[in-house]
């Protein structure tokens, strides 16, 4: 198992926006076209008509092109999911629209496109620094919302919250992690509702 990138950000050369941008937009489409794991740097260079050395001064690798396209990937995800959950004050409200805005985007997001879906599945399994950093985010979300239900009263205050937090953020990963969700399609229907009124259940009071 190759070690995850700190960072997805180059190591040498200048910062330019424009150019490390216009790289991450070209892998992004040769990516959908051929695929990741078949894509090289020299292809990607020569798709974009830049020398292979050029592209080095902006990226350290062709994980580090994919790391910049799964965090603005999965940067997206968390933008749709923030908005959705701002749209209720209750925190069982809240909670619904986080399980289930997690499934509906992920898979929009992830599996529109099967070859994009290799980075995210890359990244997933070698535990790339983005996917680290995104989990992190959601389980912080996830006890804010707990927070605020237990300041209301609507949830339990008796466990611990960090038990609770990791305990719930169990049942909800199968279903925002690109390789468990890819086996659960039969169930992104149901499995939102069906999950977060279980986990309100075990919430109360």
């Amino acid at each position: 198992m190759k070690k995850a990138a700190t960072t997805p950000q180059p190591a040498r050369g200048p910062v330019d926006h424009e150019v490390r941008d216009q790289i991450v937009t070209a892998a992004t489409e040769h990516f959908s076209r051929y695929g990741y794991e078949k894509t090289t740097v020299s292809d990607l260079a020569k798709a974009i008509g830049f020398s292979k050395a050029y592209v080095y001064k902006f990226f350290e690798s062709k994980q580090a092109i994919g790391e910049m396209i799964c965090a603005n990937c999965l940067r997206d995800i968390e933008t749709e999911v923030k908005s959705a959950i701002a749209e209720s004050d209750l925190p069982s409200e809240k909670l619904r629209r986080m399980f289930k805005g997690f499934t509906e985007a992920t898979l929009r997001l992830l599996f529109r496109d099967r070859k994009l879906y290799e980075i995210a599945a890359a990244a997933a399994t070698e535990r790339w620094s983005a996917v680290v950093a995104y989990e992190e985010r959601v389980q912080a979300l996830l006890k804010e919302i707990l927070q605020e239900g237990r300041r209301s009263g609507d949830f339990e205050r008796k466990t611990p919250l960090d038990e609770t937090a990791a305990a719930i953020y169990l049942v909800m990963r199968p279903y925002f992690n690109p390789l468990l969700l890819q086996h659960s399609f039969d169930y992104t229907d149901v499995a939102p509702g069906q999950l977060s009124g279980l986990v309100l259940r075990s919430l109360s009071p």
